[in-house]
């Protein structure tokens, strides 16, 4: 249901504090109520006890604390992999998961409805763009997955923003999440356990170069030649590879920080040993690590995943070249949680 109260987790700390002292609160009062809902996760001021009454009917009253109403979960067969479906109060939607490992729990999260950018073996991208997320509507999915773990005495070790949406397309909505959840006073997640995956947004990626940020930093690539990327990424027209290294030897530069690039393996298109070599010749002298990953598959794209024999002979060819190179494990097949698979009805 829309609602016109705004939501409480869109609001930074400054502008709870310029609510608070509007209403005459002292100023203790914002570390309390913010340390109630970001670091006690509370779900309403209703239970943050060490305010008064009168204080917790007026929050209460002025904010709306979630706009991600739980519609649906599916939890994959080895019971690793729990995709939840939300939906927003203007009925659009957006899918995050929850990763359990051995001894880390990864949260992937969205940032858009939808996806502008037309990736063609991406589901997301296949939607077509519904609209942004806001800060809040990115933090919750965070807030949300954090008060379930911690139910069971567990917390999230990372959070990679992999999930429905561009993020550098939503790139200010974005770092503002990024930047609260990461706050001391806040969730006070570490920085460097935040990835932000982007398909090669060049401003949005100098930007983030210059801002020094320490989180992480990934680049789906697939490609590395202009001609193949432009069929399967289109923003390559827009952004080729060329300019797009460059971007990335920038922000290694700035930053000293190493890149991932992400590559779907696809059977017979980006699988080959030439494209590895090409791929080891583009990323030569930079700082960066590959994982690559048999493409996951999606209803609108008639492309097949490699087999493992060829990732490995595509991994190996890329060590002989000296690049620093991971198979990654495919998670969530069967529920459609794994890359590129997230996709709503809405």
């Amino acid at each position: 249901m829309i609602t016109d109260k705004p939501n409480f987790f869109d609001y930074d700390l400054t502008d709870l504090e310029n609510l608070l002292v509007s209403w005459g609160e002292p100023g203790y009062r914002i570390d309390q109520v913010w340390r109630g809902m970001y670091q006690e996760l509370k779900v309403n001021p209703d239970e943050i006890s060490n305010i008064p009454k009168s204080l917790r009917i007026k929050l209460k009253n002025y904010f709306n604390y979630s706009n991600l109403l739980t519609e649906s979960t599916l939890i994959s067969a080895n019971g690793q992999t729990e995709k939840t479906l939300f939906r927003l109060p203007d009925k659009l939607a957006i899918e995050t998961v929850l990763m359990r490992y051995e001894k880390r729990r990864t949260l992937c999260i969205s940032t858009q409805s939808g996806c502008a950018l037309g990736c063609v073996f991406c589901a997301t991208g296949q939607m077509g763009f519904g609209r942004h997320l806001t800060s809040g509507e990115i933090i919750e999915q965070v807030i949300l997955f954090e008060r379930i773990l911690r139910e069971n005495d567990e917390s999230l070790t990372n959070v990679v923003v992999m999930g429905m949406g561009e993020p550098f397309h939503n790139y200010d909505n974005t770092m503002a999440a990024l930047d609260r959840l990461n706050h001391p006073r806040g969730l006070n997640m570490g920085a460097r356990r935040f990835t932000v995956s982007t398909v090669g947004l060049i401003p949005q990626i100098l930007r983030f170069a210059k801002e020094r940020r320490q989180i992480n930093l990934a680049i789906s690539l697939h490609a590395a030649e202009d001609e193949l990327r432009n069929s399967i990424l289109p923003i390559n027209k827009r952004y080729p590879l060329q300019d797009l290294m460059d971007a990335c030897r920038e922000y290694v530069n700035k930053t000293h920080r190493r890149i991932t690039f992400e590559w779907a393996l696809i059977l017979g298109v980006n699988d080959t040993e030439e494209q590895a070599n090409k791929l080891a010749e583009l990323l030569h002298g930079l700082i960066c690590h590959v994982n690559i990953i048999p493409l996951n598959p999606t209803n609108g794209y008639a492309g097949k995943a490699t087999t493992i024999q060829r990732a490995r002979i595509f991994k190996g060819e890329l060590e002989r070249k000296g690049i620093s190179c991971t198979i990654r494990v495919r998670r969530g097949i069967d529920i459609q949680a794994g890359c590129g698979q997230l996709a709503s009805e809405a």
